[in-house]
């Protein structure tokens, strides 16, 4: 039986991944949970699983939680702790043996390195951390030996591909070294909200519209980043990581049904893919049971149903922020990081209606503009945070003249 470290089990990634334990508690169990201010779910949680230790970002809330394990889960004996080093304990904790990472944003990076450290592989659903830290998490990879196994559903479609190969075990994991043989991946993306809008019509988007996906049911700031195509770029950067191919051989392809969750392309020309339902619980099985395959009774794949698969090059009008990450990628050292950072806090504003929709690119594309003269090609962890942090500071400011 696998023991799970859950991190961030009240948003999407962590709730589906409870969902697969519960459907199979004699494969998993869970040994840790975290999460941010969604106590009354974390406590059911608590409830169901009984994990050995609960972690909460913010430590002022621990008394609410527990009153709201009182009430919920009496009998529960698990360890509570919180803030930066409550959640680094929660991913180090030491009977887990996967840890999954389902915080989302930048918040994520620390918790990844302290299970990193501790030699724990990673289920990673963050893809945050690998492109805001890149440069620091592949060594730290390297020198504990931990496995990182991708749970985005491109990537670990990619991941599902590669293990059919006769290549070396080395070459089949997430290191980020080239994998021989590997000419090509294209990620595919559903185009988001705005897939079939004019570009010339975004100017008159709302919040609303920006999250309302057609395919996906995911949280709002994924979904924005849907709609801006930016979760594709940040893909692509995770993908350079992750596969250790250069940028001019990973392509984006828009495929509405979202079905061929990304492709391989061999040196032969050969392409692999990976089809399946829009259902993010099939990569998240993946990581937890590989390097097996677990028997679901999930509804199949049907392509007759499907009926048609379509494919088309992403309007670089449409989604300006998609060159942006090219670019952001290509310069890499910190980068990626200002990329990251300036996207999390513009969709933020947006979120709370403080900027319109295509204000995002256009406060992503200045603040990276003043980061150039500054970049560090080879950053550590506190030079990262301190990117990270400025460019969310530059970010409120580039709004604030705006809304002047």
């Amino acid at each position: 039986m696998k023991a799970l470290s859950v991190l961030g089990s009240t948003g999407s990634i962590g709730t589906q991944t409870l969902e697969i334990v519960t459907e199979f508690p004699e494969r998993f169990r869970v040994v840790a949970l975290t999460a941010g201010r969604n106590l009354e779910l974390l406590a059911e949680q608590v409830k169901r699983h009984d994990p050995e230790v609960v972690a909460l970002a913010d430590p002022e809330l621990l008394p609410a939680l527990r009153d709201q394990l009182a009430a919920t889960a009496p009998a529960c004996q698990a360890q509570l702790l919180a803030g930066a080093e409550g959640l680094a304990a929660a991913a180090a904790w030491p009977t887990a043996d996967l840890v999954v990472t389902g915080i989302v944003g930048c918040a994520g990076l620390l918790p990844t390195l302290a299970a990193i450290e501790a030699g724990k592989d990673l289920a990673l659903a963050n893809k945050e951390t690998l492109i805001a830290a890149g440069p620091v998490v592949l060594p730290a990879l390297q020198r504990s030996g931990s496995r990182l196994l991708p749970a985005d559903s491109e990537h670990s479609a990619i991941f599902q591909c590669l293990q059919g190969t006769p290549w070396p075990e080395t070459a089949r994991l997430s290191t980020g070294r080239p994998t021989p043989g590997l000419r090509r991946l294209q990620l595919t993306a559903s185009g988001g909200a705005f897939r079939d809008w004019p570009a010339a019509d975004l100017a008159r988007a709302t919040v609303a519209d920006a999250i309302r996906h057609p395919n996906w049911s995911m949280g709002r700031k994924i979904t924005v980043d849907s709609a801006t195509l930016m979760n594709k770029g940040l893909e692509v950067i995770e993908a350079h990581y992750l596969f250790g191919l250069d940028y001019d051989d990973l392509e984006i392809v828009i495929h509405p049904q979202s079905i061929i969750h990304s492709m391989v392309e061999l040196a032969d020309t050969s392409v692999l893919a990976q089809l399946g339902w829009p259902d993010m619980k099939l990569p998240i099985l993946y990581c937890l049971s590989w390097p097996e395959r677990l028997p679901t009774p999930w509804p199949r794949l049907d392509l007759a149903q499907v009926g048609r698969l379509e494919f088309r090059r992403p309007d670089q009008q449409k989604y300006p922020c998609m060159a942006l990450a090219y670019a952001a990628g290509r310069a890499g050292g910190t980068m990626p990081a200002v990329l990251n950072a300036a996207n999390e806090e513009a969709v933020a504003l947006f979120l709370d209606e403080r900027i319109h929709f295509l204000d995002i690119p256009r406060l992503i594309e200045r603040v990276c503009d003043r980061h150039r003269d500054d970049l560090r090609a080879d950053p550590g962890l506190d030079e990262v945070l301190a990117v990270d942090a400025w460019a969310r500071r530059a970010v409120r400011e580039a709004a604030a003249m705006v809304a002047s």
